[in-house]
Formats: C-alpha cells, sequence, structure tokens
C-alpha cells in the first residue's frame, strides 16, 4: 500500500509545553534563571548582550514526554539510543472512562469497532483520549486521580503489535498505587530490556477537533540521555 503524507500541514500537534501547567507527580514549576557570570547577566531585560537561561525540570512532570522501558528497568536506559520509530502509522482512539478507569471490556468494544472500519491495519502506534471536556494546557494534575488503563490493555496492545502508546493523562496507571505501575509493566511485557525500542507518551493532549481513526504520527523525542524527555507528538493526514 503506497500512503502520501503533506509534511507541511500536520492536523494537530499533541504536545503540551514545558511550563508552570500541565504538570503532574506533585512538582514544582518548572525554573527558567538567567545564568550570572560576575556582571552579567543571560538576559536582554536586565541588561544582558542575550537572553542566556538555565532551565530545570523534570521530563515525567512537567509537559508531553515520552519513556522507554528504562523508566521500570534497574538501569536507566536512555530513550535517546533506544527510540528510532519516529514515523509510524497510528490509530486514535477515544475512550469512555467509568469508575475513574478505562476498563478492558470497554477498550476491547472500541478497537472491535476500529478493525470492522479497517483502521487498524498496519497501526504500530495508538493514541488514546479519555479527556474529551477539560483543557489539559491549563490543568494541574496532582491529587486529581486521573483516569487510568487496566493493566490488561496494555498487555493487549503490546499482544497486538502496538509499539507506542500515546496517552492525554500524566501515566497510563493510577495516580496512587503503591509503585505497582501494572500497565507499563504489561505493555513492555515480563522482559522489559527486550522491549526498549517500545515507548510510551503521556501528558499528550488531543483536541476534540481530531476525530478517530487511522494517521501518521511522527514522534519527534527530545536528545536527551534519560529514560525519558519532553516530546512533540504530531499527527498527518493518510491519503
Amino acid at each position: 500500500m503506497k500512503l502520501t503524507i503533506d509534511f507541511s500541514e500536520p492536523i494537530a500537534d499533541l504536545s503540551l509545553a514545558v511550563s508552570d501547567v500541565a504538570r503532574a507527580w506533585y512538582i514544582d514549576a518548572p525554573k527558567f534563571s538567567p545564568v550570572v557570570l560576575g556582571d552579567w547577566k543571560g538576559s536582554v531585560a536586565q541588561g544582558g548582550s542575550v537572553n542566556f537561561f538555565n532551565v530545570e525540570f523534570n521530563p515525567h512532570a512537567h509537559g508531553t514526554h515520552t519513556e522507554t522501558a528504562g523508566h521500570i528497568t534497574k538501569k536507566r536506559h536512555s530513550i535517546n539510543k533506544h527510540f528510532r520509530d519516529f514515523m509510524t502509522k497510528s490509530l486514535v482512539l477515544t475512550l469512555p472512562v467509568k469508575d475513574g478507569r478505562v476498563h478492558v471490556a470497554d477498550f476491547h468494544a472500541v478497537w472491535k469497532k476500529a478493525e470492522e472500519k479497517g483502521w487498524v491495519f498496519a497501526a504500530r502506534s495508538i493514541v488514546l483520549r479519555t479527556n474529551t471536556a477539560e483543557n489539559p494546557t491549563e490543568k494541574l494534575f496532582s491529587g486529581t486521580n486521573w483516569p487510568f488503563l487496566e493493566a490488561e490493555i496494555g498487555l493487549f496492545l503490546r499482544e497486538e503489535g502496538i509499539d507506542h502508546l500515546i496517552i492525554d493523562q500524566p501515566s497510563v496507571d493510577k495516580e496512587e498505587d503503591g509503585g505497582a505501575l501494572a500497565c507499563h509493566h504489561a505493555f513492555w511485557g515480563p522482559n522489559p530490556e527486550e522491549s526498549l525500542h517500545r515507548t510510551i507518551t503521556e501528558l499528550a493532549y488531543v483536541p476534540p477537533t481530531v476525530a478517530d481513526g487511522p494517521y501518521a504520527l511522527l514522534l519527534q523525542v527530545a536528545p536527551i540521555e534519560n529514560d525519558a524527555a519532553p516530546s512533540r507528538p504530531l499527527l498527518y493526514t493518510l491519503a
């Protein structure tokens, strides 16, 4: 099958910026401060010749980020070394939330409808929308008990060959789960170091203008040697 993609016109940027909103895990806002070297300040507003700022932030807490299985392994494997699937055929699905979670039975019902429409064929990534009412760009998620995925969904996606999971919540798992991270473990499998090429992207934003269906996904991840890094998922129409 031959597909055409116009890279000059993404239909949606799913990223939330590193900022003092759209953050989680009880972490304070990121810090942006000008470098000070003697009498020189890296701020034009403060008399410097250029803006030259240090930035202190946490990739897991501030804005959209993509993580490798190094997030849950003893060795903190780098997303920069292992992620290479920049462009994939993707699938956007809106999921119902009941009792604070996405139930596997409801997920299967949505997946089955997508299969019947021919959307699932050759998809290697999936974008899950659980929140259609709020604007996450203005939300502090700590203490909100956001909707999470039942672990069986992670297992199902792994078995279906989905390598990249994108969600519009700070985590695929429950905010307070005693460190179980059940869906993370289910998605990366019993031997997560064999799944270092597979990723989870969290705190994305899927605008209500984006309809469910198949797309091309360009997942841009900052080249930082860490288990997670800020990212910018871009959706393109397939033609």
